[in-house]
């Protein structure tokens, strides 16, 4: 009675969950066969069913171990289902969704089975579904073919299907709000790119439909989501890229004390240092009242220093904290930097004063930065070096014969960024040292900084720690091998 295939495959599916319900699988069997047989057009799509049948036939008797009508007829049923499946991808058109469905039931048997056919019938499906979406008008079909694929962990097949479905959609003029609903669901899901190239539709879409402010909002929000955050999906990238139309459409002044220092961290976790500091003043200079005051200060001090060279400018940011009557931790940081700043360039006098104005601020307090005074004050009353590690980082982080080294050859990334006190996080380098041939390099790791609990050795290309006071905390390393140094790099860690 089905005026169509379409009406058809649904009745076909209502049979087929009546009769799976029971595990009629051999009744639903004979069923396909005796409607094949009075009508003759309906067999392509029965034989869809009919591999979809013996498919889930199989799952069953491996559920419920029953082995030996799985072993007894088992190769009976695998090769009804390759057979039927590969009739109904033979006859139904390009347009008819049976044929995908078919595909990717054929494709999913093999690649449960692992056997030699998997990537050929996978390329078969790719090659279906593009002719699919050329002839057919409903994409529904061609995201729940990706949605499978995912799910089988294809992510580079299922992120080119879900590509095509989503050129089709975009042809079909879809309203905004399922354009924002896709993005969204695609970035719940983790599949990042894929919700960029809809969100990019989306705001292509609305900035020409909407008035202004509603687009600088939308932009906000998902810049917001995008930015970076500990253990969630995110891409601090195209975060930027988004606070950046934002900030052309409609000025600096629409992003808010919170957006503003959030665009400032998502740019110091993307290593774009200068364009952070900058976005740091900015944020000083709108909201001098900032609750972020010390932790802006602290970080364009330490991001002036030892990621731009820029000494002077950092000296005036910690210096700004330094005079502060409240001790808290960016002003005692601010101090010690101070310091070592000043050791570094043997003023000791200077250094003195500023490690002994840092204790009597400090009182009992600042433990790990009390430790590193300690030994600093103890090298100047002994009349010895500086650190020799400390030496290296400050002097390829300052000097001009180490102006080619740009943190480009090593990798600094710690499990989490945002800590609460006491909380442990592991901190780890990758560094990238020049060819060597067949000699292995052995690399020695002089860390620097507040490093909490842990005291790693040159041996340690990692560690793992825990603080157990707030604050913003400086991580500094660099990396030596037999060749001599291949750079240096910093990292900021929040305890709150």
């Amino acid at each position: 009675a089905a005026k169509d295939n379409k009406e058809a495959f649904i009745l076909f599916q209502k049979a087929k969950d009546a009769f799976v319900k029971e595990a009629g699988f051999n009744e639903f069997a004979l069923f396909l066969n005796e409607i094949a047989g009075k009508k003759k057009s309906l067999e392509p799509l029965g034989n869809y069913f009919l591999g979809l049948n013996r498919y889930l036939q199989l799952k069953n008797l491996e559920e419920k171990q029953d082995w030996n009508e799985y072993f007894d007829k088992g190769n009976a049923y695998r090769q009804e289902l390759i057979s039927s499946l590969s009739s109904a991808i033979k006859v139904l058109s390009n347009g008819d969704p049976a044929k995908l469905y078919s595909g990717l039931l054929l494709w999913q048997f093999h690649q449960d089975q692992q056997d030699a056919f998997a990537e050929e019938s996978l390329a078969e499906l790719l090659a279906a579904v593009k002719a699919y979406a050329e002839s057919a008008e409903d994409a529904a079909v061609i995201k729940e073919i990706a949605d499978q694929l995912q799910s089988y962990e294809q992510s580079g097949r299922a992120k080119e299907i879900y590509r095509i479905f989503i050129d089709k959609m975009m042809k079909t003029n879809p309203e905004e709000k399922a354009i924002k609903e896709m993005a969204a669901g695609f970035f719940r899901g983790g599949n990042i790119e894929l919700a960029e190239t809809v969100y990019d539709a989306y705001f292509e879409k609305i900035v020409k439909t909407s008035p202004k402010e509603g687009v600088a909002a939308e932009l906000s929000a998902v810049a917001r989501d995008f930015s970076y955050k500990d253990g969630s999906s995110c891409d601090p990238a195209y975060a930027e890229k988004l606070f950046e139309q934002l900030v052309t459409l409609s000025g600096k002044d629409a992003l808010d004390e919170q957006a503003a220092y959030l665009r400032a961290y998502n740019l110091e976790k993307l290593r774009e240092y200068l364009k952070s500091r900058d976005a740091y003043i900015s944020l000083l200079e709108r909201f001098p009242a900032s609750p972020y005051y010390d932790k802006v200060n602290f970080k364009l001090g330490i991001i002036s220093v030892y990621a731009l060279r820029d000494l002077k400018s950092a000296r005036e940011y910690f210096q700004k904290l330094a005079g502060k009557e409240i001790a808290g931790s960016e002003v005692i940081s601010s101090l010690y930097h101070l310091g070592l700043l000043a050791q570094w360039e043997e003023d000791l006098d200077r250094a003195k004063a500023n490690y002994l104005k840092l204790k009597e601020k400090a009182a009992s307090g600042f433990k790990s930065i009390m430790v590193m005074v300690e030994e600093r004050l103890k090298e100047i009353a002994d009349n010895k070096l500086l650190d020799n590690s400390l030496r290296s980082f400050l002097d390829v982080s300052l000097r001009e014969e180490y102006g080619t080294f740009n943190m480009s050859k090593l990798e600094l990334k710690s499990s989490a960024y945002n800590l609460k006190k006491d909380q442990e996080f592991t901190m780890s380098a990758i560094a990238y040292p020049p060819e060597s041939g067949c000699m292995q390099v052995v690399l020695e790791y002089g860390w620097v900084g507040d490093l909490g609990k842990a005291s790693p050795v040159f041996e340690n290309s990692s560690f793992t720690s825990s603080y157990p006071e707030p604050g913003v905390k400086f991580i500094g390393l660099i990396v030596r091998s037999s060749g001599g140094i291949i750079d240096r790099a910093i990292d900021l860690i929040d305890v709150e």
